[in-house]
């Protein structure tokens, strides 16, 4: 089994125009096997702190021991982040920025990437800079609302490509448990709480 075949078990209550002897309304339930989505919440600000991490590395080595202007450095340090880590990705699974947030790539199997698909992933995170733009509305002081446009950047295309998932590493476990499961029954509607 693969982690784009595990299904996810989702049970949703659903509303009716009617209402039993008591008052109380009506709810069909629907059960549905949706696709399981390893990844997390705020991935794309972690991968890109831990990218700009492992460039810093990289930079900071060039301008220091080899005494580079700081631009010749960054640019430098762009292909040797990209050859490292596929290496570290390929050996452990992480790489120096990623293992700071705790973060790990693996294949769609659940093991660490192949070489040279860590390769053309990490090479396709080039393309993945290509910001997003949502509008937000959180909360401010005294009962107002605090409305705004936020910048993400996406960061999942090269990942799409190579079939690979960026998970943390305490999901790693849950994750190799569902791969030895079996895939469930399609989606079906269960029998209503009334017995109707």
């Amino acid at each position: 089994m693969k982690i784009s075949e595990i299904k996810e078990r989702k049970i949703i209550h659903r509303p009716t125009l009617s209402f039993d002897e008591y008052g109380k309304r009506i709810y069909h339930v629907y059960e549905y096997y949706l696709p399981y989505d390893p990844g997390f919440k705020g991935n794309e600000t972690q991968r890109l702190f831990a990218k700009w991490i492992d460039m810093a590395v990289f930079t900071l080595l060039f301008y220091f021991l080899f005494h580079q202007v700081i631009i010749v450095s960054i640019i430098l340090s762009i292909p040797c982040v990209i050859i490292c880590g596929a290496i570290t990705e390929f050996y452990v699974g992480t790489t120096l920025g990623k293992k700071i947030f705790s973060i790990q790539v693996i294949d769609d199997e659940g093991k660490y990437p192949g070489f040279i698909k860590s390769f053309w992933r990490n090479l396709l995170c080039l393309a993945n800079f290509s910001p997003v733009f949502s509008e937000y509305a959180e909360k401010a002081f005294a009962g107002r609302w605090r409305k705004g446009t936020q910048m993400n950047f996406s960061m999942h295309l090269n990942n799409k490509i190579c079939k690979t998932y960026v998970v943390k590493e305490s999901k790693i476990s849950e994750i190799r448990s569902l791969l030895q499961v079996d895939a469930p029954e399609n989606n079906r509607q269960l029998p209503d709480v009334n017995g109707r």
